[in-house]
């Protein structure tokens, strides 16, 4: 499976790809219970960028910046590690990155992401990787 970055990378169908992105980003905030200001954090947008949640709400595609395709493709890595880390506790990994976290100084994964920007991102998924043996 490639990474959303490369698969925006991937040339020719670079807008087609972060156009099936957006709305797989919107949804799993969503099942992790996000506020606007968690999901624009994230996303490593200001939280009065409010406009950007309802353009993609509204269909436009997440920006082709690289900051954000790392971003988008670091969300979706741990999204699917919480998937493979409890399959068969769908509401343990959907709740898992809005509950306190001892490894986390306390936090809680999304308060990690927001209070670190890109390298808690980074930090939240690493832990996940190590959690799975990878």
């Amino acid at each position: 499976m490639m990474t959303a970055t490369q698969t925006a990378s991937a040339g020719k169908g670079r807008e087609i790809d972060r156009a099936k992105i957006t709305p797989m980003l919107l949804k799993m905030f969503e099942l992790w219970n996000l506020t606007t200001e968690e999901k624009l954090a994230a996303l490593g947008l200001s939280t009065d960028n409010r406009a950007a949640l309802t353009r993609y709400k509204k269909g436009e595609a997440i920006s082709a910046s690289r900051d954000m395709l790392d971003r988008a493709g670091n969300l979706l890595a741990i999204h699917k590690d919480l998937r493979l880390l409890f399959p068969k506790n769908p509401e343990l990994a959907y709740t898992w990155m809005k509950t306190k976290n001892r490894a986390l100084h306390g936090n809680t994964p999304i308060e990690t992401i927001a209070e670190m920007g890109f390298p808690g991102l980074l930090y939240v998924r690493s832990y996940l990787d190590r959690a799975r043996g990878n």
